[in-house]
């Protein structure tokens, strides 16, 4: 058993947190994160922003458990992995994930578009944002985030589902200023997500 005591503030505030001491906020290094194993207490003690991330049919096991260690780092509520997306147990995923797939829960769902209905049926008004290059898409800097929000990523080759991007509420594209027509999915999904976060 860990103890651990997340305390999430926002990392761009310049506000002071009040009773800020060792005992209220520890940090886990990767090396002891690999070996961690939190029980049903620690999990309920991290606070959580009203975050979630779709991963829609990804196929690097690498990039889905970079997801999660961007998840933990934004403190997100919550994972969906979605159709021919590996979920844990995977190794490799622990690996990339430097085992937060322990700390930040995560759900099955065989499709993103069915993931999308399930966080709209229990979330009132939550902001579903696809990060996507689209006919329909905005640069991401243009888009006016508002918690609770969900970010929706795609296929590494094709790209989000025509059904999980029709679903969304909005499509932020990253522009791109050289030779190269995309980027890689952890690092589209963390400028924008920390975007957002910034504006929040």
């Amino acid at each position: 058993m860990v103890k651990v005591l997340y305390l999430l503030k926002n990392p761009f505030s310049k506000r002071k947190v009040k009773n800020l001491t060792q005992e209220n906020l520890l940090k886990l290094k990767a090396a002891e994160l690999r070996t961690s194993e939190p029980s049903k207490t620690d999990l309920k003690k991290i606070k959580r922003r009203e975050i979630y991330f779709i991963l829609d049919n990804i196929l690097d096991t690498y990039n889905t458990g970079g997801m999660f260690r961007l998840a933990d780092a934004l403190g997100v509520k919550k994972i969906y992995l979605c159709g021919v997306t590996e979920t844990p147990p995977n190794t490799r995923i622990k690996k990339a994930s430097i085992n937060t797939t322990e700390w930040v829960k995560w759900q099955y769902f065989a499709d993103a578009k069915t993931a999308i209905k399930d966080l709209r049926f229990k979330i009132k008004d939550i902001q579903v944002v696809a990060v996507e290059q689209d006919e329909k898409s905005v640069p991401y800097t243009e888009i006016n985030y508002k918690l609770p929000i969900a970010f929706v990523v795609g296929n590494e080759t094709d790209g989000m589902s025509k059904e999980s991007l029709n679903a969304c509420d909005q499509i932020a594209e990253i522009p791109m200023w050289g030779i190269n027509t995309s980027m890689n999915v952890i690092i589209s999904l963390g400028i924008v997500s920390y975007h957002a976060v910034k504006n929040l």
